[in-house]
């Protein structure tokens, strides 16, 4: 195989979907700067200490360490604030773009062959992500953040077998104990060094593989890089500045028997709230032992089976689609060589149309993940329309089934409809909006033939 020529190599920004991953790098860059100017002034200690900081309303509190340290940074470090809530926006758009770089890379067939890779470490990203964020969010110990360590010791709790045991490692012999900050700074710091190592990895990879492209794209643009860090810093920047993001000031120091009123999680765990919500109080006994469904499902069963099969879905297309191109519409066997010559164009990337199967399980999964995260607010939903939360979260219960459904049939239908589209417009022509006449004296669209676009080699 000759190797790629060097522009394919370096970063090309052809297509607008391109600048996910872009901001995804660049939104952890600024993760990393941004908590090693934390880590200089944070102290992840759960002693008690009294507050004597320039906050009125909570001076002479016991406070822990961790909140103390929070609350000097937050008011008292110059440009504390800042750096704490561009850290937190950062944590917050890094997930974004990860999940929308998943996306597009699905909707398009990027995760095959070469780069499977690249679509195993976005996957490990999103995780990864996720878990920094609540790690991250339980670090200052506030009341929100209180709230939050009483969800994980539910979840840890209904864990079959190990679940006691795993508690005690995180909290100790009581809750909330005085060891969870410590486990959770440690485990933050330690997400963080694996995350960086992962992008690492997928930068080489790219470099090794080079961009793909569709068909019909944009001249690339070689400087796209320093424009996409440059956007991403400064937007990150004035969302620090201009809009305010956890106000631990207002929460008040943890307490294990409240919680702040109206709390809510990150927008990227409101499926797992949502879940939580709708999921119905069932539990299996079996012998001495009782499985609490109604927590270990929503919050482990349900991820455990969405991520399986995110990293699972290129290597079942494969081997569906060799399954399938073993034999022609004959039904003779193929030969290796008459298989590698129909084999698709590695870098060339699919149009969402013409894979409408894949599409509508795109489609219905967002679906899915949608009503769910719809589904946190069923409170809202029965004080707004005036109903009972009852009645709004059977609706939930019947909608995350039938919903994903509906939207997987229609977007096939779609997808079939475009398709149909534009084999009319190859057929015909593109229209002009030009009407001529003829000689014999008819009136016409004049028509222009659809302009075909030559595949690119890749030079295996």
């Amino acid at each position: 195989m000759r190797s790629l020529p060097a522009k394919r190599r370096s970063f090309q920004f052809s297509h607008w979907s391109f600048m996910f991953a872009e901001i995804a790098v660049w939104s952890f860059a600024v993760l990393a700067v941004t908590g090693a100017v934390l880590m200089v002034f944070y102290d992840p200690g759960m002693s008690q200490v009294t507050y004597d900081g320039s906050y009125g309303p909570l001076r002479g509190l016991l406070v822990s360490r961790a909140f103390d340290s929070t609350m000097h940074l937050s008011l008292e470090v110059r440009g504390g604030l800042l750096i704490r809530q561009v850290h937190h926006w950062a944590a917050l758009v890094f997930v974004a773009a990860v999940v929308a770089q998943l996306l597009r890379m699905f909707l398009t067939g990027a995760f095959r062959r070469p780069r499977t890779g690249q679509w195993l470490i976005w996957v490990t990203l999103l995780a990864l992500g996720m878990a920094a964020g609540e790690t991250g969010n339980a670090l200052p110990d506030d009341l929100l953040s209180g709230g939050s360590l009483w969800l994980m010791k539910s979840v840890v709790q209904s864990v079959p077998v190990v679940g006691t045991w795993a508690l005690s490692l995180l909290f100790g012999p009581d809750f909330p104990g005085d060891r969870v900050i410590p486990v959770m700074y440690g485990g933050h710091l330690l997400v963080a060094v694996v995350m960086a190592a992962l992008l690492i990895a997928r930068e080489l990879l790219v470099r090794r593989h080079g961009h793909s492209r569709f068909v019909a794209s944009l001249p690339a643009r070689r400087s796209a890089r320093p424009m996409m860090a440059l956007a991403t810093i400064g937007m990150l920047i004035i969302l620090g500045f201009g809009f305010q993001i956890a106000p631990i000031w207002l929460y008040g120091p943890a307490t294990p028997t409240q919680i702040s009123a109206g709390s809510v999680p990150d927008w990227y765990m409101g499926f797992l709230d949502g879940a939580l919500r709708i999921m119905p109080g069932w539990e299996l006994t079996l012998g001495d032992y009782t499985l609490s469904l109604a927590v270990l499902v929503p919050t482990l069963v349900i991820p455990g089976v969405f991520f399986t099969a995110l990293a699972a879905y290129p290597t079942a297309e494969r081997l569906l689609a060799s399954r399938r191109g073993r034999r022609d519409a004959l039904g003779r066997p193929k030969t290796a060589g008459r298989t590698a010559r129909e084999t698709p164009e590695r870098d060339l990337l699919d149009r969402p149309r013409e894979t409408p199967v894949k599409t509508a399980v795109a489609v219905a999964g967002v679906t899915f993940y949608g009503l769910l995260w719809a589904a946190a607010a069923n409170d809202q939903f029965a004080h707004q329309f005036h109903l009972t939360v009852d009645a709004v979260t059977i609706f939930f219960r019947f909608a995350v089934v039938i919903g994903p459904a509906v939207a997987f049939v229609v977007t096939r239908w779609i997808c079939l409809g475009l398709q149909q589209a534009d084999r009319h417009e190859a057929e015909h022509g593109v229209e002009t909006g030009i009407i001529v006449r003829s000689a014999d004296g008819g009136f016409h669209e004049r028509l222009t033939p659809v302009r075909q676009e030559p595949a690119i080699t890749s030079g295996r």
